[in-house]
């Protein structure tokens, strides 16, 4: 089972599973000051506010990040998040909401919140981005 951490400032709680990170570096280029890969730990949560955390979590393409509010119960209902795709300059196609994948092999699996597709054709992880993309200075 991969490393699972928490990070909290308090009123939001930043949650960073290892085993599901493709390092497409979404979170870093948007909040360079909170997501700091190279220092342990690696979550600042206190530097920049609740919303701006939140909304770049909301980004993560593989889902490795996630947040809950502190002091809120859960209620699936206001959570649940409208399908939408959004294409990134230069980088992958996201998709939020929940998808059924059906692989080449017959294969399947359920993402939910955001998962992101590759659109450069370098991917070691196909379908999904794993980060390739900058490496291979892809434009589109």
């Amino acid at each position: 089972m991969g490393k699972k951490r928490e990070y909290s400032n308090g009123e939001v709680t930043v949650v960073w599973e290892a085993k599901k990170c493709t390092h497409s570096g979404i979170c870093v280029k948007g909040l360079p000051e909170v997501f700091r890969p190279k220092v342990r730990p690696w979550v600042r949560i206190n530097a920049a506010t609740t919303e701006d955390v939140i909304n770049q979590v909301k980004r993560c393409p593989s889902g490795a990040l996630s947040f809950y509010m502190n002091n809120e119960e859960v209620d699936d209902k206001a959570t649940a998040i409208e399908t939408k795709v959004e294409v990134l300059e230069n980088g992958p196609l996201l998709v939020y909401g929940t998808l059924k994948i059906i692989h080449t092999d017959g294969s399947e699996e359920t993402k939910n919140k955001t998962t992101a597709f590759c659109r450069c054709g370098a991917s070691n992880n196909k379908p999904f981005c794993d980060g390739a993309h900058v490496k291979e200075a892809f434009k589109g």
